[in-house]
Protein backbone atom coordinates (compact mmCIF):
# COMPACT_ATOMS: atom_id res chain seq x y z
CA UNK A 1 0.00 0.00 0.00
CA UNK A 2 1.14 3.26 -1.02
CA UNK A 3 1.94 6.59 0.93
CA UNK A 4 -1.59 7.79 0.14
CA UNK A 5 -3.07 5.33 2.29
CA UNK A 6 -6.53 7.10 1.64
CA UNK A 7 -9.15 4.65 0.06
CA UNK A 8 -11.30 3.87 2.96
CA UNK A 9 -9.21 0.71 4.10
CA UNK A 10 -9.98 -1.11 7.56
CA UNK A 11 -7.47 -2.80 9.79
CA UNK A 12 -8.55 -6.95 9.49
CA UNK A 13 -5.13 -8.49 8.97
CA UNK A 14 -1.41 -8.04 10.08
CA UNK A 15 0.08 -10.97 8.69
CA UNK A 16 1.72 -10.92 5.50
CA UNK A 17 1.16 -12.53 2.74
CA UNK A 18 3.75 -15.27 2.14
CA UNK A 19 6.16 -13.54 -0.18
CA UNK A 20 7.93 -15.41 -3.84
CA UNK A 21 9.87 -13.08 -5.77
CA UNK A 22 9.30 -15.67 -9.07
CA UNK A 23 5.56 -15.67 -7.95
CA UNK A 24 5.08 -12.26 -7.95
CA UNK A 25 7.41 -12.06 -11.10
CA UNK A 26 4.97 -14.18 -12.91
CA UNK A 27 1.77 -11.65 -11.46
CA UNK A 28 3.79 -8.65 -13.26
CA UNK A 29 4.20 -10.81 -16.87
CA UNK A 30 5.80 -13.71 -16.80
CA UNK A 31 9.62 -13.22 -15.72
CA UNK A 32 11.53 -11.01 -13.57
CA UNK A 33 12.40 -8.03 -15.53
CA UNK A 34 9.12 -7.62 -15.77
CA UNK A 35 9.43 -3.85 -14.58
CA UNK A 36 11.88 -2.73 -17.09
CA UNK A 37 9.46 -4.58 -19.80
CA UNK A 38 8.95 -2.08 -22.67
CA UNK A 39 7.87 -4.74 -25.58
CA UNK A 40 5.10 -2.70 -26.72
CA UNK A 41 5.90 1.20 -27.44
CA UNK A 42 3.82 3.79 -26.21
CA UNK A 43 1.43 5.32 -29.06
CA UNK A 44 2.71 8.58 -30.57
CA UNK A 45 1.67 11.56 -29.01
CA UNK A 46 2.76 15.00 -30.27
CA UNK A 47 5.03 16.45 -27.27
CA UNK A 48 4.41 19.46 -25.49
CA UNK A 49 7.28 21.62 -24.14
CA UNK A 50 7.95 19.26 -20.86
CA UNK A 51 11.73 20.42 -19.89
CA UNK A 52 12.70 22.71 -16.69
CA UNK A 53 12.05 26.06 -18.49
CA UNK A 54 8.33 24.75 -19.74
CA UNK A 55 7.76 23.86 -16.17
CA UNK A 56 8.96 26.85 -14.58
CA UNK A 57 6.81 29.05 -17.18
CA UNK A 58 3.79 26.68 -16.28
CA UNK A 59 3.73 26.89 -12.80
CA UNK A 60 3.85 30.54 -11.69
CA UNK A 61 0.65 31.27 -14.45
CA UNK A 62 -0.73 28.42 -12.45
CA UNK A 63 0.00 29.59 -9.00
CA UNK A 64 -1.34 32.82 -10.53
CA UNK A 65 -4.89 31.71 -11.50
CA UNK A 66 -5.11 29.37 -8.16
CA UNK A 67 -4.34 32.11 -5.59
CA UNK A 68 -5.76 35.04 -7.51
CA UNK A 69 -8.26 34.09 -9.76
CA UNK A 70 -10.05 31.65 -8.05
CA UNK A 71 -9.35 28.83 -10.24
CA UNK A 72 -9.50 24.98 -8.65
CA UNK A 73 -7.83 23.54 -11.73
CA UNK A 74 -5.41 20.25 -10.18
CA UNK A 75 -1.69 20.02 -10.38
CA UNK A 76 -1.05 16.75 -9.45
CA UNK A 77 -3.09 13.50 -10.58
CA UNK A 78 -3.19 10.33 -8.10
CA UNK A 79 -3.86 7.69 -10.09
CA UNK A 80 -4.67 4.02 -8.74
CA UNK A 81 -3.93 1.39 -11.51
CA UNK A 82 -4.82 -1.89 -9.61
CA UNK A 83 -5.41 -2.84 -5.64
CA UNK A 84 -3.16 -6.13 -6.42
CA UNK A 85 -1.10 -5.68 -3.73
CA UNK A 86 2.25 -8.55 -2.77
CA UNK A 87 2.11 -7.42 1.07
CA UNK A 88 -1.04 -7.42 3.55
CA UNK A 89 -0.56 -4.31 5.86
CA UNK A 90 -2.09 -3.46 9.33
CA UNK A 91 -3.91 -0.68 7.69
CA UNK A 92 -5.23 -2.79 4.73
CA UNK A 93 -8.55 -4.19 4.48
CA UNK A 94 -7.95 -8.01 4.29
CA UNK A 95 -11.08 -8.36 1.75
CA UNK A 96 -9.18 -6.33 -0.80
CA UNK A 97 -7.05 -9.74 -1.91
CA UNK A 98 -10.21 -11.40 -2.62
CA UNK A 99 -12.03 -8.29 -4.56
CA UNK A 100 -9.16 -7.33 -6.81
CA UNK A 101 -9.01 -5.01 -9.74
CA UNK A 102 -7.26 -3.77 -12.15
CA UNK A 103 -7.12 -1.34 -14.74
CA UNK A 104 -6.23 -1.71 -18.63
CA UNK A 105 -3.78 0.31 -20.82
CA UNK A 106 -6.50 2.13 -22.43
CA UNK A 107 -8.53 3.28 -19.62
CA UNK A 108 -5.34 4.39 -18.06
CA UNK A 109 -4.60 6.19 -21.05
CA UNK A 110 -8.06 7.74 -21.11
CA UNK A 111 -7.58 8.76 -17.59
CA UNK A 112 -4.23 10.15 -18.12
CA UNK A 113 -5.77 12.30 -21.26
CA UNK A 114 -8.38 13.64 -19.05
CA UNK A 115 -6.21 14.32 -15.79
CA UNK A 116 -3.64 16.54 -18.32
CA UNK A 117 -6.74 18.11 -20.43
CA UNK A 118 -7.93 19.71 -16.76
CA UNK A 119 -4.53 20.96 -15.83
CA UNK A 120 -2.68 18.33 -14.33
CA UNK A 121 0.78 18.39 -15.01
CA UNK A 122 2.39 15.86 -12.34
CA UNK A 123 1.23 12.22 -12.39
CA UNK A 124 1.77 9.61 -9.20
CA UNK A 125 1.41 5.93 -10.02
CA UNK A 126 -0.35 3.92 -6.78
CA UNK A 127 -1.83 0.90 -6.09
CA UNK A 128 -2.33 -1.64 -4.97
CA UNK A 129 1.54 -2.37 -5.44
CA UNK A 130 1.95 -0.58 -8.85
CA UNK A 131 5.30 -2.18 -9.84
CA UNK A 132 3.04 -5.48 -10.49
CA UNK A 133 0.33 -3.66 -12.70
CA UNK A 134 0.25 -5.66 -16.56
CA UNK A 135 -2.62 -5.43 -19.18
CA UNK A 136 -0.84 -8.22 -21.36
CA UNK A 137 2.67 -7.04 -22.70
CA UNK A 138 1.96 -3.64 -21.21
CA UNK A 139 3.83 -2.76 -17.81
CA UNK A 140 4.55 -0.03 -15.71
CA UNK A 141 6.81 1.79 -17.39
CA UNK A 142 4.73 1.53 -20.62
CA UNK A 143 2.26 4.03 -18.41
CA UNK A 144 5.45 6.23 -17.25
CA UNK A 145 6.33 6.31 -21.44
CA UNK A 146 2.56 7.33 -21.93
CA UNK A 147 2.01 10.16 -19.37
CA UNK A 148 5.14 11.46 -20.32
CA UNK A 149 3.77 11.87 -24.18
CA UNK A 150 1.12 13.06 -22.72
CA UNK A 151 2.89 16.03 -21.43
CA UNK A 152 3.00 14.97 -18.01
CA UNK A 153 5.92 17.32 -16.90
CA UNK A 154 7.30 14.17 -14.17
CA UNK A 155 5.57 10.92 -12.68
CA UNK A 156 5.69 9.33 -9.51
CA UNK A 157 5.99 5.86 -8.31
CA UNK A 158 5.18 4.85 -5.10
CA UNK A 159 5.91 1.00 -4.05
CA UNK A 160 6.85 -1.43 -1.13
CA UNK A 161 9.90 -2.06 -2.66
CA UNK A 162 9.56 -5.66 -2.17
CA UNK A 163 10.49 -6.89 -6.17
CA UNK A 164 13.24 -5.20 -7.65
CA UNK A 165 12.74 -1.96 -9.09
CA UNK A 166 16.00 -0.96 -10.86
CA UNK A 167 14.29 -0.54 -14.73
CA UNK A 168 11.54 1.52 -13.14
CA UNK A 169 11.64 4.77 -15.41
CA UNK A 170 9.63 7.34 -13.01
CA UNK A 171 11.08 10.53 -12.74
CA UNK A 172 10.71 10.36 -9.14
CA UNK A 173 9.96 6.79 -6.63
CA UNK A 174 8.53 6.65 -3.25
CA UNK A 175 9.41 3.81 -0.85
CA UNK A 176 6.68 3.13 1.81
CA UNK A 177 8.93 2.67 4.88
CA UNK A 178 6.67 2.33 8.15
CA UNK A 179 9.54 2.72 10.53
CA UNK A 180 13.17 0.80 11.46
CA UNK A 181 13.13 -2.75 10.93
CA UNK A 182 11.15 -3.65 14.29
CA UNK A 183 8.13 -1.60 13.39
CA UNK A 184 8.13 -1.52 9.44
CA UNK A 185 7.77 -5.48 9.89
CA UNK A 186 5.59 -5.28 12.27
CA UNK A 187 3.29 -3.45 10.20
CA UNK A 188 4.02 -5.22 7.07
CA UNK A 189 5.14 -8.46 7.51
CA UNK A 190 8.61 -10.51 8.20
CA UNK A 191 11.73 -9.65 6.07
CA UNK A 192 9.99 -6.30 4.32
CA UNK A 193 12.49 -3.67 5.68
CA UNK A 194 15.33 -5.73 4.91
CA UNK A 195 14.02 -6.31 1.55
CA UNK A 196 13.09 -2.78 0.90
CA UNK A 197 16.93 -1.34 1.44
CA UNK A 198 18.44 -4.59 -0.60
CA UNK A 199 16.06 -3.12 -3.46
CA UNK A 200 16.52 0.20 -2.68
CA UNK A 201 20.74 0.03 -3.19
CA UNK A 202 19.66 -1.90 -5.93
CA UNK A 203 18.05 0.56 -8.34
CA UNK A 204 20.40 2.53 -9.16
CA UNK A 205 17.88 5.49 -9.16
CA UNK A 206 18.89 8.88 -8.71
CA UNK A 207 15.75 10.19 -7.17
CA UNK A 208 14.27 7.57 -4.66
CA UNK A 209 13.02 8.62 -1.61
CA UNK A 210 10.71 7.15 1.35
CA UNK A 211 7.90 8.02 3.09
CA UNK A 212 6.40 7.10 6.80
CA UNK A 213 3.38 7.03 8.04
CA UNK A 214 3.59 7.95 11.62
CA UNK A 215 0.69 5.84 14.09
CA UNK A 216 0.58 4.30 17.09
CA UNK A 217 2.93 1.47 16.21
CA UNK A 218 5.82 3.24 15.20
CA UNK A 219 5.38 6.64 16.70
CA UNK A 220 8.85 5.81 18.75
CA UNK A 221 11.04 5.11 15.74
CA UNK A 222 10.68 8.81 13.71
CA UNK A 223 14.41 9.71 14.92
CA UNK A 224 15.67 6.54 14.25
CA UNK A 225 14.42 5.94 10.63
CA UNK A 226 15.24 9.68 9.66
CA UNK A 227 18.95 9.66 10.55
CA UNK A 228 19.09 6.20 8.59
CA UNK A 229 17.84 8.02 5.93
CA UNK A 230 19.98 10.54 6.06
CA UNK A 231 23.08 8.31 6.20
CA UNK A 232 22.24 6.05 2.99
CA UNK A 233 24.00 6.95 0.46
CA UNK A 234 20.86 5.45 -2.03
CA UNK A 235 17.61 7.64 -0.59
CA UNK A 236 17.38 11.39 -1.44
CA UNK A 237 15.02 12.74 1.57
CA UNK A 238 12.35 11.31 3.52
CA UNK A 239 8.45 12.86 4.02
CA UNK A 240 6.38 12.03 6.99
CA UNK A 241 2.62 11.64 7.22
CA UNK A 242 -0.29 11.11 10.15
CA UNK A 243 -2.42 7.90 10.00
CA UNK A 244 -5.99 9.23 8.75
CA UNK A 245 -8.80 7.18 10.78
CA UNK A 246 -10.46 5.99 7.84
CA UNK A 247 -13.26 4.03 8.84
CA UNK A 248 -11.93 0.46 11.02
CA UNK A 249 -8.45 2.23 11.42
CA UNK A 250 -9.68 4.80 14.25
CA UNK A 251 -7.20 2.65 16.53
CA UNK A 252 -4.29 3.48 14.61
CA UNK A 253 -4.11 7.33 14.91
CA UNK A 254 -1.77 9.02 17.24
CA UNK A 255 -3.68 11.11 19.97
CA UNK A 256 -3.11 15.25 19.10
CA UNK A 257 -0.55 15.59 22.23
CA UNK A 258 1.89 12.90 21.21
CA UNK A 259 1.91 14.36 17.59
CA UNK A 260 2.48 17.84 18.38
CA UNK A 261 5.24 16.22 20.33
CA UNK A 262 7.07 14.34 17.11
CA UNK A 263 6.26 16.79 15.18
CA UNK A 264 8.53 18.92 17.32
CA UNK A 265 11.36 16.23 16.73
CA UNK A 266 10.82 16.44 13.13
CA UNK A 267 11.11 20.20 12.84
CA UNK A 268 14.42 20.06 14.79
CA UNK A 269 15.79 17.36 12.96
CA UNK A 270 14.81 19.58 9.63
CA UNK A 271 16.60 22.53 10.86
CA UNK A 272 19.70 20.20 11.91
CA UNK A 273 20.26 19.10 8.27
CA UNK A 274 18.16 15.77 8.27
CA UNK A 275 16.82 15.59 4.39
CA UNK A 276 13.35 15.98 5.21
CA UNK A 277 10.97 16.63 2.39
CA UNK A 278 8.30 18.11 4.65
CA UNK A 279 8.85 22.55 5.01
CA UNK A 280 9.06 23.71 8.51
CA UNK A 281 6.15 25.96 7.60
CA UNK A 282 4.32 22.59 6.50
CA UNK A 283 5.10 20.73 9.54
CA UNK A 284 3.70 23.37 12.42
CA UNK A 285 0.60 23.75 10.73
CA UNK A 286 0.34 19.96 11.01
CA UNK A 287 0.12 20.10 14.63
CA UNK A 288 -3.42 21.85 14.98
CA UNK A 289 -4.95 20.75 11.14
CA UNK A 290 -6.63 24.24 11.73
CA UNK A 291 -6.23 25.62 7.91
CA UNK A 292 -8.20 25.64 4.91
CA UNK A 293 -7.51 22.13 2.95
CA UNK A 294 -6.54 23.01 -0.76
CA UNK A 295 -6.64 19.46 -1.61
CA UNK A 296 -8.51 20.04 -4.97
CA UNK A 297 -4.78 20.92 -5.86
CA UNK A 298 -4.47 16.93 -6.35
CA UNK A 299 -6.92 14.91 -8.79
CA UNK A 300 -8.02 11.23 -7.68
CA UNK A 301 -8.75 8.62 -10.14
CA UNK A 302 -9.86 5.32 -7.92
CA UNK A 303 -9.27 1.68 -8.61
CA UNK A 304 -12.84 1.77 -9.89
CA UNK A 305 -12.51 4.09 -12.33
CA UNK A 306 -14.46 7.07 -10.03
CA UNK A 307 -12.43 10.14 -10.33
CA UNK A 308 -12.55 12.79 -7.99
CA UNK A 309 -11.64 16.50 -7.79
CA UNK A 310 -10.45 16.14 -4.32
CA UNK A 311 -9.45 13.83 -1.99
CA UNK A 312 -11.36 11.06 -0.54
CA UNK A 313 -11.43 12.15 2.73
CA UNK A 314 -13.47 14.88 2.33
CA UNK A 315 -16.04 12.49 1.13
CA UNK A 316 -15.79 10.30 4.15
CA UNK A 317 -15.81 13.45 6.31
CA UNK A 318 -12.77 13.19 8.25
CA UNK A 319 -10.72 16.20 6.92
CA UNK A 320 -10.43 17.40 10.33
CA UNK A 321 -8.18 14.85 11.42
CA UNK A 322 -6.46 14.63 8.39
CA UNK A 323 -2.64 13.55 8.47
CA UNK A 324 -1.33 13.45 4.91
CA UNK A 325 1.35 15.97 4.57
CA UNK A 326 0.74 17.43 1.88
CA UNK A 327 -2.12 18.53 2.70
CA UNK A 328 -0.26 21.07 4.86
CA UNK A 329 2.42 21.77 2.22
CA UNK A 330 -0.14 23.02 -0.32
CA UNK A 331 -1.43 25.53 2.15
CA UNK A 332 1.69 26.83 2.98
CA UNK A 333 2.27 27.55 -0.61
CA UNK A 334 -0.44 29.62 -0.78
CA UNK A 335 0.31 31.51 2.39
CA UNK A 336 3.80 32.42 0.39
CA UNK A 337 5.87 30.34 2.55
CA UNK A 338 9.08 30.48 1.08
CA UNK A 339 10.83 27.55 2.70
CA UNK A 340 7.72 25.24 1.36
CA UNK A 341 8.27 27.43 -2.28
CA UNK A 342 11.13 26.21 -2.32
CA UNK A 343 11.11 22.54 -1.20
CA UNK A 344 8.00 22.19 -3.91
CA UNK A 345 10.31 23.34 -6.72
CA UNK A 346 12.85 21.17 -4.97
CA UNK A 347 10.39 18.24 -5.42
CA UNK A 348 8.24 19.02 -8.70
CA UNK A 349 11.02 20.34 -10.80
CA UNK A 350 12.94 17.96 -12.79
Amino acid sequence: MSRFEIVGRSVRSGASVPFDSEEWSEAAGGSKDAVARRSIPAPEIPIPQQGKLGQLAYLPAWFIGARFMGKTNPLQTVLFVSNHCNLACKHCDASTHSNTMSKSYDQIREELEYSYSIGSRFVDFEGGEPTIWHDGHYGINDLISLARNIGFFSTTVTTNAQLPFDGLEATSIWVSLDGTREYHDQIRGAGTFDRALKNIAASGHKAVSVNMTINCINKDCVEDLAHMVAENPHIKSISFSFHTPYPGTEHMMLPWDQREQVLDKIIAMKKAGVPIMNSVSGLELMKTNDFPKDCWVCNFILTDGTRLSECPGKTVGICDQCGFGMGAEMRSVFQFKPDTILAGLDLRVS
